[in-house]
């Protein structure tokens, strides 16, 4: 049976539909003279055929051939306009969707010159909010059919296009300031994310009002899970377990026993450890001197504990607690400690 409706609306207040249409499903037997009744805080799109005739702004609207130009084409002007015909309204949210949350499902690698690894590991999460710009061109290209589209519906997609932007903007400031400098800019990374993410909005019809960061940190992750995510290469991911090998020796109570064999474990292979060492250096074992002849000046034959501490990458504290369990051999001349390279190469290959 037709189902003729003589007003249209949708008093619903939308808290998290950005789509209702009218009907859900199938299509409404509208007559020439119905009347369309628009909220405030909605627009609706009139359907046809497929094809959108109007869009209607606040307020009561008679559907008539004069509001709907094209409409005479398709019905003609029997029955003096009063012949009912198929079609769909889509009432449309305008109202700002707030309090949306995006977060760092995996940390996001940037640049970290002359710190550590050279590189650092960033976590965040905050708020955004979007508000629909242009009705026919999101109920178009984004709802389609649907009978409700909701806030849901449309989320991960958001979410992965800011947090592919802040990935890019996180590269692009990194390079010209350090990661603690990174997380004092939050107001200014969120406002770039903002400008950068617009255009692909607008290309949904959608305007995103806010982009907040209420979090950058450091990621807490362990070396071995961001291996896992794939995050780390075997270079990073070993001087990362000599460093946390470090670590966990210093804060031992019994002094770091088991250091060597906590290195060995991580890593598998103690000759990948010196490798790595002497790749961090950037040398290799064969320079050319400045007479022309070679020289091995990957590690000193002599090192002070803050030497040492500089090809580990870990802190002084950290070698001197190592020398003192015994992990790392090491002379003392009166107060200092002396470390020659076979000790250190000793250590490093278990």
């Amino acid at each position: 049976m037709a189902r003729i409706f003589d007003v249209i609306e949708y008093p619903d207040a939308m808290k998290d539909e950005i789509v209702h249409r009218f009907p859900e499903t199938g299509f409404g037997d509208f007559r020439i003279g119905s009347q369309v009744i628009v909220r405030e805080s909605q627009s609706a799109v009139f359907y046809r055929d497929g094809q959108a005739l109007d869009v209607f702004g606040p307020g009561r609207h008679t559907i008539a051939t004069a509001n709907i130009p094209r409409l005479i084409d398709f019905i003609g002007k029997a029955f003096n306009d009063r012949t009912p015909f198929p079609a769909e309204v889509y009432f449309v949210s305008m109202r700002e969707f707030v309090d949306k949350k995006w977060g760092t499902p995996q940390p996001i690698i940037v640049k970290n010159p002359g710190m550590g690894l050279g590189v650092a590991l960033l976590q965040g999460f905050g708020t955004y909010s979007f508000q629909v710009s242009n009705p026919q061109q999101f109920v178009t290209q984004i709802v389609g059919a649907q009978g409700v589209f909701r806030t849901k519906d449309i989320e991960n997609r958001l979410r992965d296009v800011l947090l592919s932007d802040l990935t890019d903007l996180l590269g692009e400031t990194g390079a010209k300031h350090s990661v603690l400098e990174l997380i004092g800019l939050v107001n200014e990374l969120g406002a770039g994310v903002r400008a950068k993410a617009q255009d692909h909005f607008a290309s949904l019809g959608l305007t995103l009002k806010t982009f907040l960061i209420a979090n950058l940190k450091p990621s807490d992750k362990s070396a071995e899970e961001l291996r896992a995510m794939g995050m780390l290469d075997m270079d990073t991911y070993t001087r990362l377990q000599a460093a946390d090998a470090l670590r966990d020796a210093a804060q031992n109570p019994s002094g770091g026993a088991g250091l060597t064999a906590g290195i060995g474990a991580g890593v598998g292979i103690g000759n990948v450890m010196s490798q790595t060492l002497q790749g961090m250096t950037g040398s290799g074992n064969n320079q050319k001197t400045p007479e022309g002849g070679s020289s091995n000046m990957s590690i000193p034959d002599v090192m002070t504990p803050s030497e040492a501490a500089s090809f580990l990458r870990v802190s002084e504290e950290d070698v001197v607690a190592a020398i003192e369990s015994g992990d790392i051999k090491a002379r003392k001349l009166g107060k200092a400690y002396r470390i020659s390279k076979k000790a250190l190469e000793d250590f490093l290959s278990g």
